[in-house]
């Protein structure tokens, strides 16, 4: 893959260098159990699954719902699954790019610089009637190494600051930033200051992202400059590694920091505040 600064592969495209990428199975549906079954059924031919819960997050807990998953931890669960420092990576979930975008943000915050989400997922694979199997093959092993640190992380001081000083972009549905219809976390609202740019209108009904130059419209619209300081969160850090791609994908903030722990980690503390 040569043009690096697309974060994005259509499936004509990955098509044409199946054989020469590591492709990532990485469906997964919040509150719903494994979709290796899925996998099991139909994947891209090549494709290693990857269990989500296990290799994309940490354990719940004080650090949020989707906490860093231990650095060590990834890096056994990508080599499992084939990846190479040295060799081209396009991940895929079901249709919407949640998790993909998850597994890639992580992959760049390791260290994986040549990593790429299939522009609608297997849905859009499918949809353009292109083959799948439902053998999983054997996968060889990979020598990837992440290392500490590549994409901005930030904590709950720092993201009251970008709140304060920049653009802080809260990535989930517009209800629950309003601290309406709030069913999954135990207290509603966001974090003040906060603006609401819900990630999944960043993408059309059948999941694949808008153009980039009405992504960087809508984002021009909520304040985003090139100059801005952009700090972006979520219920889990799952929609906001969403939000995260969208941004490289328009080209207005291609190095966004990503509060992790984001809401579920914020509302840990009771003497942090919450906005309605």
């Amino acid at each position: 893959m040569t043009d690096r600064s697309n974060p994005l592969i259509t499936a004509s495209a990955l098509a044409q260098i199946l054989t020469d990428v590591t492709v990532l199975d990485v469906r997964w549906q919040l509150g719903a159990p494994s979709q290796r079954p899925a996998y099991d059924q139909g994947h891209l031919p090549g494709a290693a699954w990857v269990e989500f819960e296990a290799a994309c997050s940490g354990e719940p807990g004080k650090d949020g719902r989707h906490p860093m998953p231990d650095r060590h931890v990834f890096e056994a669960a990508m080599r499992e699954a084939g990846v190479r420092d040295d060799r081209p990576v396009v991940v895929y979930d079901a249709a919407n790019s949640l998790a993909a975008s998850r597994c890639w943000w992580l992959l760049r915050h390791f260290g994986k610089q040549d990593v790429r989400v299939l522009d609608g997922g297997y849905a859009g694979w499918v949809d353009a009637g292109l083959a799948v199997t439902d053998e999983a093959g054997s996968v060889i092993p990979g020598d990837f190494t992440a290392t500490v640190g590549e994409i901005d992380l930030i904590d709950a001081d720092d993201t009251a600051r970008i709140a304060a000083e920049g653009i802080l972009l809260d990535a989930r549905p517009a209800d629950r930033f309003a601290g309406h219809n709030e069913t999954i976390d135990p207290v509603a609202g966001h974090i003040p200051g906060a603006v609401s740019a819900p990630a999944l209108t960043n993408v059309t009904a059948d999941g694949h992202f808008l153009p980039a130059d009405e992504l960087a419209a809508r984002f021009g619209e909520l304040g985003v400059t090139e100059d801005s300081r952009v700090g972006v969160y979520c219920g889990s850090g799952v929609q906001a590694a969403h939000l995260a791609l969208a941004l490289q994908i328009a080209g207005v903030a291609p190095r966004p920091e990503v509060y992790v722990g984001s809401w579920s980690h914020w509302i840990t503390d009771p003497a942090r505040p919450v906005a309605r």
